[in-house]
């Protein structure tokens, strides 16, 4: 098989070292292939908690409303200035008679 004569004492030490070398080898290859593998995971995890995070952020800016948007430093601000709603005008209490 591949030219290779296992009973020739010549070549048999020569023969095991190739076939053990080539061994090393694949090992090697697959050793680096699981790393990339790791890698690619770890980045496809890592950019699916951004998307996740992004969508939560997302979600909290719009329960806020269109006039909502988010300034550094000052954190969500309403787009009209945030005016205040004014307050209905309370009528004046009148003290109570008592029966005495």
């Amino acid at each position: 098989m591949f030219g290779v004569s296992w009973s020739d004492p010549q070549t048999l030490w020569l023969n095991i070292i190739n076939l053990s070398l080539g061994l090393v080898t694949l090992v090697c290859i697959a050793a680096i292939g699981y790393g990339v593998f790791q890698d690619v995971r770890e980045r496809a995890r890592k950019r699916a908690r951004v998307r996740a995070i992004e969508r939560e952020a997302d979600a909290l800016v719009s329960s806020f409303g269109d006039h909502a948007f988010d300034m550094p430093g000052l954190g969500f601000t309403m787009a009209d200035g945030g005016e205040p709603l004014k307050k209905p005008a309370q009528s004046p209490k009148t003290p109570r008679k008592t029966g005495k």
